[in-house]
């Protein structure tokens, strides 16, 4: 297929911008019809809600409020007629809205507690027909700016708007966190490749993924639901892993292009190579995010769709527009400076050297001490993780410029700060007024206050002492749950936005651990599958939790504790989402993945070839560490970048992944594996015979291919002995012969050919079975390895090897 993509570059591409306007073009027609299917079946605070909307069908929508406030230098109250000129006009109008229940304001006897002690501040109640998530933002806006008009007539007034549906209306232009993002990601890959047509063949192919799965997630919000939140975490995801593979495939394509080879061929050997990972990484990533549909929480199946979607696409955009890109580029994605080296001075050797490769041997001479600091360093950024409390934020959160949050503000100044958290506790059975007073003489109650009953059903409203996120808060809640209704004899639930998010904490917290139990078991299926080990995918399972406890003890030290939170501009501290620990648990893992799979099929690919555990390893990590680090730059550039997205769910997931990425990549894979792995030996690629027999064969590698001959097959070979040998010596580079340096012919698909151990003077001499091409690969201890194609014809060929001290060599 990439052979193919290649050569029709020009059909490819067409078809690509053809799919791309013309999903953007039907999306564009067909609009958005997303929708937050939130439900929590057989929850206390759900039962409250049903009987509510079965008994006030006008209330049981989404409650927002206006207030307002005389500035301090006015000497009036909110009583007063100027203010109520201003204010009642604005209430009267928001109330003929259609979508709008009723309006409740404080200059009315129903609304008269709705002044605070001082007189100096004020509100309006105002509940719509539906809930937030229904509300249409058209509506929504017309409130926010009738309110606001009564502020912008005369000074000495402020008016702010509060609630969930008037929170939808300040959201940030869309876009504005991709568009830095992306350019983030072209600034690191300018710097790793020093070319600009190299450069923007992963932004484009990133654009095309994530542009074709943003359009096509939109389509289908019309058939299935959707939540608004899906296309956010798309692009968030889609540009981190879109960038990524094509980053990886474009490294591996340039590496063959500066080792001699045809552009074509090196874009199928990319492909072969690099693409396969590419998709198996991809497919684990699909799986991770799968794993939420086990939390039966409907609210999570939109973003699956989603995200899957988008991943699923950007795989695919990198497997067939991407060979199609490089067939258009050529020669043109290395930089000039490598094009005129390479005309010069031929093909680069074949060998890994700078900073990657010291580091590698650094981890293979001392891997208790890189394991040992890497695991002190994890564990002492965990540790927050141990005061992880699950909740919800709320508009005390925004930032300190939004109208929620200022609202928030003013009713907590106003009316205490358990007002913007009321608890609704509904009733229809049984002695309403010893439940009032049993509410009344509870610890934590500010005030209570009874509507009138309707249909049979009473709703008391509750004011706690503290604010909606307080633990006190949660407390009062249980106590009125388990002790209070129980001993006042009535049928009653406790409802609210408080009681809704305390609830949506105890179900997740409840799913979570069947939710990370499916998603590492799919994983080390995959990689017990692919690798045919039992310690790889032991050791990745491991090391996925480690990345996951340290990541979430960054969240709760930055957004819990509020450690630095000033400088991202999200507002104050307050309990992690309760959603946010399986979204972000299922793109981490499967982010993870990624690296692992590209990190450890290299391992495999050298431990294939020569059996040789700590070679494997360390040129696997030296090979590989460059090119999954500048992927892990690029993607903490991407996720950092939605912290602008205004959105507080994608902000604090974007923070947590951006840090879990960097852990990964940068103390785990670079560190913490590669050590281990030295440590186990060759038991990290032992797996029982019985069961080696029984699994499935799912190669990460590309499949051996017979030699390709070199020339004529001499007539008399006869298919019997050995066609004919390699011979030489094997010296240093001041010509020093090498005795017992290890000498392996191998197939180009890594099979083991003839392995000999040259003689004192350096020596040696290697049966070959027909004429064709081979690898030669030599190592000594003392002076590192090398590994070579040779091409064999129908005589004896004379190979001489050069060792030099320290060296590393890669077997491809």
């Amino acid at each position: 297929m990439a052979r193919w993509c290649y050569r029709h570059r020009l059909v490819v591409l067409l078809l690509w911008v053809g799919a791309l306007f013309g999903l953007g073009f039907s999306a564009s027609t067909a609009g958005t019809d997303y929708a937050n299917v939130f439900a929590l079946p057989n929850t206390d605070s759900t039962k409250a809600y049903d009987l509510m909307e079965k008994a006030f069908p006008e209330r049981a929508g989404d409650t927002d409020t206006v207030v307002w406030k005389v500035d301090d230098g006015h000497r009036g109250t909110v009583r007063d007629q100027d203010v109520r000129e201003r204010i009642e006009p604005a209430l009267a109008k928001i109330a003929k809205m259609d979508g709008v229940g009723e309006v409740v304001d404080p200059y009315t006897p129903r609304g008269a507690a709705q002044i605070s002690g001082d007189g100096r501040i004020a509100y309006a109640q105002i509940t719509f027909t539906e809930r937030a998530n229904a509300v249409p933002k058209e509506l929504v806006q017309d409130v926010v700016d009738t309110a606001r008009s009564a502020e912008t007539e005369a000074g000495g007034l402020q008016v702010e708007l509060g609630g969930q549906a008037i929170q939808r209306a300040q959201e940030p232009p869309t876009g504005l966190a991709e568009m830095v993002g992306l350019a983030a990601a072209a600034v690191v890959l300018f710097l790793a490749f020093g070319s600009l047509a190299a450069m923007s063949l992963p932004i484009g192919v990133a654009i095309f993924g994530v542009g074709t799965g943003l359009f096509t997630t939109q389509l289908l919000s019309h058939v299935t639901a959707i939540p608004d939140l899906a296309p956010l975490l798309s692009s968030l995801i889609g540009l981190g892993v879109g960038i990524d593979y094509a980053l990886f495939i474009v490294t591996r394509h340039r590496r063959g292009l500066l080792r001699g080879a045809d552009p074509e061929e090196a874009a199928v050997t990319a492909l072969n190579t690099s693409g396969r990972a590419v998709l198996f990484a991809g497919g684990t990533v699909c799986i991770a995010l799968a794993g939420m549909l086990v939390t039966n929480l409907r609210f999570l199946d939109g973003v699956v769709i989603g995200t899957s979607l988008t991943v699923v696409l950007s795989v695919l955009a990198a497997t067939t527009l991407l060979p199609a890109l490089l067939g258009l580029l050529g020669p043109r994605v290395l930089s000039r400076r490598q094009r005129r080296r390479l005309a010069a001075e031929g093909p680069e050797p074949e060998r890994a050297s700078g900073i990657a490769a010291r580091w590698s041997a650094g981890v293979q001479r001392r891997p208790r001490l890189v394991a040992v600091v890497a695991v002190a360093v994890m564990a002492v950024l965990a540790v927050p993780v141990l005061s992880l409390r699950l909740g919800a934020t709320d508009q005390g959160n925004d930032d300190t410029t939004t109208t929620t949050r200022q609202a928030y503000d003013l009713l907590a100044e106003g009316f205490g700060p358990g007002f913007n958290g009321p608890l609704q506790v509904v009733t229809s059975d049984g002695d309403t007024t010893a439940l009032v007073k049993g509410i009344e003489a509870t610890d934590g109650v500010a005030r209570v206050a009874a509507l009138p009953p309707a249909q049979g059903v009473t709703v008391i409203q509750v004011v706690p002492t503290t604010s909606p996120q307080s633990k006190e808060t949660d407390d009062l809640i249980d106590t009125l749950r388990d002790d209070v209704i129980p001993r006042s004899g009535a049928s009653a639930h406790v409802g609210g936005v408080t009681a809704v998010s305390k609830d949506f904490a105890s179900v997740t917290g409840d799913r979570l651990p069947l939710f990370v139990v499916t998603i590492i078991g799919l994983s080390f299926l995959l990689l017990l599958v692919a690798f045919r080990s039992l310690m790889v995918p032991l050791t990745a399972a491991v090391m996925n939790l480690i990345a996951a406890a340290a990541s979430f003890g960054v969240l709760v030290a930055i957004f819990q504790w509020g450690w630095g939170l000033d400088l991202l501009g999200l507002g104050k501290e307050g309990p992690i989402n309760a959603f946010l620990p399986v979204i972000m648990l299922s793109l981490l893992f499967g982010l993870s993945m990624d690296y692992q799979v590209f990190l450890v099929s290299r391992m495999h690919e050298e431990w294939v070839h020569t059996r040789d555990n700590a070679r494997a390893v360390r040129v696997g990590l030296a090979e590989t560490s460059r090119v999954i680090n500048s992927a892990a730059l690029i993607m903490v550039c991407v996720f950092l970048a939605f912290v602008l997205s205004g959105d507080a769910g994608a902000a604090v997931a974007g923070v947590g992944l951006a840090a879990a990425v960097a852990l990964d990549a940068f103390v785990l894979r670079t560190a913490l594996v590669p050590a281990v792995m030295h440590l186990l030996g060759g038991s990290n690629w032992w797996l029982p015979a019985w069961l080696d027999k029984r699994l499935p064969h799912l190669a990460v590698e590309p499949a051996e291919e017979p030699a390709a001959p070199a020339g004529p097959a001499r007539p008399d070979a006869g298919g019997e002995g050995p066609a004919t040998v390699v011979h030489g010596f094997v010296r240093t580079v001041d010509g020093d012969p090498v005795e017992g340096a290890e000498v392996t012919l191998l197939s180009q698909g890594g099979r083991t050919l003839d392995r000999v151990s040259s003689l004192a003077d350096g020596s040696y001499i290697l049966s070959v079975p027909s004429p064709g091409s081979y690898l030669l690969a030599t190592a000594a201890s003392a002076y590192g390895s090398r590994a070579r194609p040779v091409a064999v014809a129908d005589g004896p060929l004379v190979h001489d090897v050069e060792l030099t001290e320290g060296e590393m060599d890669t077997v491809n």
